[in-house]
């Protein structure tokens, strides 16, 4: 790992989540945040039970403020290689090693944890099912991981107009799969879950 160590910071901990685990199509993204003790932040909530204008506007207060961010992915391709989980857990894992600063621990949302196993030594951590309503650190990191995937998605929207990616975002919505079966599956689907499979 190429972060700083920050012995000064003895509570330092990452919170992590992701966003995209269940969509048709596009990538599952993980991020991983430290906030700062000295610098608060109002408002931090699971970013689901936020509004798109709200999520973006605690985007850029959180990215001002905390200690650290990153974020990470893993694409379409992984996801059919590796299945959801496993392409969840690494996207996770490449979140935690983008942090500029070396966490002496992680909480992730859920009930598993990436493998934090490292080059030179290992994080501890703790899995939170519920932890982006009830830890603020992973309700940042819900709210990053949320926004970056949205913009992604709207970006593929331009690439592939037909499926109409920026208003549901690859979620399985009616919308989505009457696309589908008009137009097929496009590179961004994913092929393992069985929607998409079907149409092949």
């Amino acid at each position: 790992m190429q972060q700083l160590q920050a012995d000064f910071l003895p509570d330092l901990v990452a919170g992590v989540d992701e966003a995209g685990r269940g969509p048709l199509a596009g990538p599952v993204v993980a991020a991983a945040v430290i906030l700062h003790a000295q610098r608060p932040i109002a408002g931090l909530r699971d970013s689901k039970k936020l509004s798109a204008a709200r999520r973006d506007a605690l985007e850029a207060v959180i990215k001002s403020r905390a200690l650290c961010w990153s974020v990470a992915w893993s694409d379409r391709a992984e996801i059919d290689a590796l299945n959801i989980l496993s392409a969840t857990m690494l996207a996770m894992r490449r979140a935690i090693l983008g942090l500029a600063v070396v966490p002496r621990a992680v909480h992730v949302d859920g009930n598993r944890l990436p493998d934090l196993r490292f080059r030179d030594g290992s994080i501890d951590g703790l899995a939170i099912v519920g932890g982006d309503a009830r830890i603020e650190s992973i309700s940042a990191a819900s709210i990053i991981a949320k926004t970056a995937r949205d913009r992604m998605m709207v970006a593929m929207h331009a690439r592939y107009p037909n499926y109409e990616f920026a208003r549901h975002k690859g979620y399985g919505t009616e919308l989505h799969r009457a696309r589908l079966r008009e137009h097929g599956p496009c590179p961004e689907h994913r092929r393992s879950f069985s929607p998409v499979r079907a149409l092949r």
